[in-house]
């Protein structure tokens, strides 16, 4: 069985950044990959895709962007090699094609086994993303079987659906993407819209995660979070990463011609039935965007900030009467988008950590267990948490954590 004081378990950006910080504290560690490097970014993004967050924002503990489009997009393939590149200019310690098949508590720590051999560490960081599996709901179960259905996940392009009507179910970042690039491709979309985040691409002529990275919104706590349950789980933005900087918002998408309906709510026989609570859940997100800009122009006013243009107010989003339900008998829907969220898979994880439906529960990347840790999960530790440009932050204080167990437990890292 081979040591190690730490065992990291993934090789994204996430196992990477503790990985650089646990060597800046001379802490022995190994990463375990299931693939490659960036393995999520490589097989589960669709062909167009884009990071929400501009380039300049792909900083990484002693990694800065340092291109010529600093408010451009990266791809899903310049992903990749930036993770690919990061991982080999640091030096990380990753043993690829290695997949975990169990983490199990042990005398001195985990037990850590691979379909590679085992693994005995004092501390171990689960760094295996949030999104390894898609979240379909139990309605899914009902949707004729006549009528191929595909989740955000395993979608690749339009092509690869049938002709004619789809329904994409889901609006925040995903689904409203999906929905765009497929109604371009000439097939008719429907979009079902339960609650969401509005949110336009640029703000008084900056990136609107410019304006959230500077007034300090992205910095935020989970302590200082009055309802995190609900935070955690909150729909991610309505932002896409487009060349043309623009903002992809339900007003936008009317705008091409897709369909708006409520959120899913069932299926009897062959009829789709949607809530009627559409235009509520559009006042609130509406709303919500008013107070988040006002909050902006505070921030510049009291900074004294003026490189940025006039305030801006955009207009409230636009409803025309939407079906309640639609017979699939009609023929209007060929094909089903699932956009309906991500879930981490956990299976593997033989330690009493987590929730009934498979969520590790932990304070800031801490869980119950101790020397055990996460990283990557929804407003971990910050509201950036789940952007690469949080990890750094988050590996350095769970490693600061990570530091003080092994203290305490009398273990002295392996120089």
């Amino acid at each position: 069985m081979s040591k190690a004081t730490t065992v990291i378990i993934g090789a994204g950006h996430c196992g990477l950044a503790m990985s650089r910080h646990l060597a800046a504290a001379s802490i022995d560690h190994v990463i375990l990959e299931r693939g490659e490097v960036a393995q999520s970014w490589r097989t589960q993004r669709w062909d167009s895709f884009r990071l929400l967050t501009p380039s300049w924002m792909t900083r990484l503990p002693d990694h800065a962007y340092t291109g010529d489009d600093p408010d451009g997009y990266f791809t899903a393939a310049e992903t990749v090699r930036l993770i690919d590149d990061y991982a080999t200019a640091t030096g990380a310690p990753v043993r690829t094609n290695t997949t975990v098949t169990s983490v199990k508590p042990s005398e001195t720590g985990y037990e850590v086994r691979t379909d590679q051999g085992s693994w005995e560490a004092r501390t171990v960081v689960v760094a295996s993303g949030a999104c390894n599996e898609a979240t379909v709901p139990a309605v899914a179960e009902r949707i004729p079987l006549e009528i191929p259905t595909v989740t955000a996940v395993d979608y690749r392009a339009p092509d690869q659906l049938p002709e004619g009507g789809v329904l994409v179910v889901g609006a925040s970042s995903s689904g409203i993407q999906i929905a765009d690039e497929v109604h371009r491709s000439g097939r008719p979309v429907t979009l079902a819209v339960g609650e969401h985040v509005r949110m336009p691409r640029t703000y008084r002529g900056r990136d609107v995660l410019w304006w959230m990275d500077a007034a300090g919104f992205l910095d935020e706590s989970y302590a200082d979070v009055v309802d995190l349950v609900r935070a955690r789980n909150l729909p991610s933005m309505q932002l896409a990463g487009t060349l043309e900087r623009r903002t992809l918002d339900l007003n936008a998408l009317r705008g091409i011609g897709v369909r708006l309906v409520g959120r899913l709510a069932g299926v009897r026989d062959t009829t789709l039935q949607f809530s009627g609570s559409l235009p509520n859940m559009c006042a609130l997100a509406d709303l919500k965007l008013g107070r988040l800009l006002e909050a902006f122009d505070g921030w510049a006013d009291s900074a004294g900030f003026s490189d940025c243009g006039p305030p801006e107010r955009f207009d409230a989003t636009e409803l025309p009467s939407a079906p309640l339900t639609l017979d699939l008998r009609r023929g209007e829907i060929r094909s089903v988008v699932w956009a309906t969220g991500y879930r981490p898979d956990l299976s593997w994880l033989d330690v009493p950590v987590l929730d009934r439906k498979g969520h590790a529960v932990h304070d800031g990347g801490v869980t119950a267990s101790p020397g055990l840790y996460v990283m990557g999960m929804s407003f971990m530790r910050r509201r950036k948490s789940t952007f690469i440009d949080g990890a750094a932050d988050d590996a350095r204080d769970l490693t600061a954590h990570l530091l003080e167990h092994l203290s305490q437990r009398g273990a002295r890292p392996v120089g």
